[in-house]
């Protein structure tokens, strides 16, 4: 059997899944079936070395032996490639493993795709590490790691701490003030910052403090026991703090420590596109999402935009399942990626028999340990629920929900782990607003969770015990990579297909979809709107003043509200289904006024004649019929006609005779002449002759 041009290797585990060949090859839509193998990693060995020995890329329904077949690959001359999915504790493990064949089929279909390998970011590390306790247990877990990196102990606010016997590694006092950074890039700031001093006996005594004192490392290990130097310290690459009270965390964090010397490769879990982002314009804020969603600072205002910083983002995802505009974009694997998947998985699950599936979205961590001990201690997952592994739950949003049913789940359930408390928001928002616009379309309550579990038994009752939901009709879209676009098919087609549906329905505030309401009374068209819009929601025409707004474009952003200078924008938070929405609908608009001189159109009628009445009467410098008519002038020809004003007030005196050193000489020529017919007696200077020539 193959699929996706990957030749297809599957085994019941020593009888422990009931498995047919044939009925799984034809569920997966493949015309040959392969044989199921009982024992592959072990007895059958041989098959799969003979599978392997053509070079087709492997796909391999085992993940448990994974590392046994991956050496038995590193034997061969020319290995193939080979792919590891876990139909056994998903599927086959379970009291209803015998109405499995469908989800093992879905399984199978989606594992065999191609994913795009996400970018990296590079970090070096030379081994400079900061040890920063508060007693000689600091300086005693620096001796354990002087063999292997650049080690520096700082002990905060220390008392009585005996002086080490032998200086082998620099002991300071100091308490950490400012700390920014990441693996192999860490800048430090330390107040009371002292060397010790060599001649310390009974306890350590440090020489005369200062302030401000700032350093560089690579790497930093906190023993404090205190706050973290960091938000969520967890994701920031080349810090640890383990709590110091609990010697295996201490000596787990020493083993990775040891191993971060070097140069390795980090994702780029964030694709950025500044073009789309809607942050702000001209100084005036406008979406804060990602700002107000990342718990490791990553993200910081830059501008008219937001900058990511790859080196301290840790992948939560939060940025990419709130962006309303798909700016910040997830990129392990994109969206559009995880679509696909989720398109092949209930496609195939449906066409081989499935009905109704519940969608269970994990992390590889958490989940999968769930999922294992359900199966291996409990009834197994349901055959109708089907697990769907990403890199992180809180990457999911509003266009990653809608997606999924539209295109054939019938419940989605999130399974977020429960360390991750602190990133909860953004996701447990995008699910508020999905079962918003679900319950107004009429699908009902509930069709998104979020579990934060621990208990796989309390996961396990949940999911055989929740009622069965009808699944919508699948959409036969193709999933589009921009955000919007996909949230709007999405959308779309459940709007279509919904049981109660309505032409607009209304969001709760901060919702990403909406109109903007413009008291046209008191607009003057200034168009200021138009300039802020950082998505073309508000738009102009060039051909005569006119306001228009499509509202499929707007992302409620309020940069709109905010730049407006008569204050006559609200906005309205909502989905708008009918046509138009795609359209862009005329707000206001005026006739144009055309200049007294070369009558070309400019500004609005309205707002010159206010004008002019205005000015008339209240400004002194408007009292004269030029003054008056150069307002009525579009803003070239009252350039000219103000310089054609014999009383110009910016007119410059006549220019003076341009004086070249030709006339400078010939000048004292002329006087030189004079002089010397004076004393001839011809002429005086003055031109009187013979006066002064007796």
């Amino acid at each position: 059997m193959r699929l996706n041009g990957k030749k297809v290797l599957v085994c019941d585990c020593e009888r422990t899944m009931a498995l047919d060949g044939e009925a799984l090859a034809k569920a997966c839509g493949a015309g040959v079936s392969s044989p199921v193998n009982t024992q592959l990693c072990r007895a059958q060995i041989d098959n799969f070395r003979a599978a392997a020995a053509d070079g087709e890329t492997l796909l391999v329904a085992c993940t448990q032996e994974a590392p046994l077949f991956r050496e038995t690959l590193e034997e061969m001359a020319d290995p193939p490639a080979a792919v590891f999915t876990n139909i056994r504790e998903r599927a086959g493990w379970s009291e209803r493993g015998g109405d499995a064949i469908p989800k093992m089929a879905a399984l199978l279909a989606e594992a065999a795709l191609d994913i795009p390998p996400a970018p990296t970011v590079t970090l070096k590390s030379e081994g400079v590490c900061l040890v920063y306790g508060r007693d000689d247990m600091a300086i005693e877990i620096a001796r354990q790691l002087a063999g292997r990196l650049d080690v520096t102990v700082l002990l905060t606010q220390p008392a009585d701490v005996p002086p080490p016997r032998i200086a082998d590694v620099p002991v300071f006092q100091g308490t950490i003030a400012a700390a920014q950074g990441h693996l192999g890039a860490f800048e430090i700031v330390v107040n009371d910052y002292a060397p010790a001093i060599v001649s310390s006996r009974g306890s350590l005594v440090f020489d005369l403090a200062r302030n401000g004192a700032s350093s560089r490392c690579d790497l930093i290990l906190d023993l404090t026991g205190g706050a973290p130097l960091f938000p969520a310290p967890e994701k920031r690459d080349g810090y640890f703090n383990p709590d110091p009270g609990n010697p295996a965390a201490v000596q787990r964090a020493l083993f990775d420590l040891t191993d971060l010397v070097g140069e390795f490769e980090k994702p780029r879990y964030v694709d950025f596109n500044a073009d789309l982002c809607a942050h702000s314009r001209s100084g005036l804020t406008g979406c804060t999402r990602c700002l107000d969603t990342c718990p490791a600072a990553a993200i910081q205002p830059d501008g008219d935009v937001v900058s990511i910083d790859p080196h301290l983002c840790g992948g939560c995802g939060g940025c990419n399942s709130v962006c309303p505009t798909g700016a910040a974009a997830y990129a392990m694997p994109p969206t559009v990626s995880l679509v696909e998947r989720l398109d092949v998985l209930l496609s195939t699950f449906a066409s081989a028999g499935g009905a109704d599936p519940v969608l269970l979205v994990h992390d590889e961590r958490h989940g999968d340990e769930l999922i294992s001990l359900i199966a291996r201690h409990g009834r197994g997952l349901p055959a109708h629920v089907l697990p769907f592994a990403v890199n992180e739950v809180t990457q999911v949003g509003l266009d990653f929900l809608a997606a999924a049913l539209a295109k054939g789940a019938a419940e989605i359930v999130l399974l977020p782990p429960p360390n991750r408390h602190d990133e909860l928001d953004g996701l447990t928002q995008q699910v508020a607003l999905a079962n918003t616009v679900l319950t107004g379309l009429g699908f009902g309550i509930g069709r998104v969770t979020v579990m934060v579990e621990t208990d796989p038994e309390v996961l396990e009752q949940s999911l055989y015990t929740s009622d069965r939901m009808e699944a919508p009709k699948p959409a036969p879209f193709q999933p589009a990579e921009a955000k919007r676009t996909l949230l709007r098919q999405s959308l779309d087609h459940l709007h279509a297909v919904a049981p109660q549906p309505v032409d607009r329905l209304f969001l709760p505030e901060g919702a990403p979809f909406g109109a903007v309401n413009v008291d046209v009374d008191g607009c003057t068209l200034c168009l200021a709107c138009v300039g802020a819009c950082p998505t073309g929601a508000m738009q102009d025409n060039p051909d005569m003043p006119q306001l228009r707004f499509q509202e499929d474009a707007c992302v409620q952003c309020g940069l709109c509200k905010a730049t407006c200078p008569e204050k006559v924008i609200d906005l309205e938070p909502r989905l708008d289904f009918s046509g138009e929405a795609r359209t862009a609908r005329v707000v206001k608009q005026e006739e144009p006024f055309h200049c007294v001189r070369c009558g070309a159109p400019f500004g609005t009628k309205s707002s010159i004649e206010r004008i002019v009445a205005q000015l008339a009467d209240k400004h002194a410098m408007f009292q004269s019929g030029d003054a008056i008519e150069r307002i009525k002038m579009c803003q070239d020809c009252r350039v000219i006609a103000q310089f054609e004003n014999v009383d110009d007030p910016f007119a410059a005196g006549p220019r003076p005779t341009v004086r070249t050193t030709d006339d400078y000489l010939r000048e004292r020529e002329e006087i030189e002449e004079a002089r010397t017919r004076f004393k001839a007696g011809q002429s005086d200077p003055d031109g009187e002759e013979g006066k002064g020539s007796a």
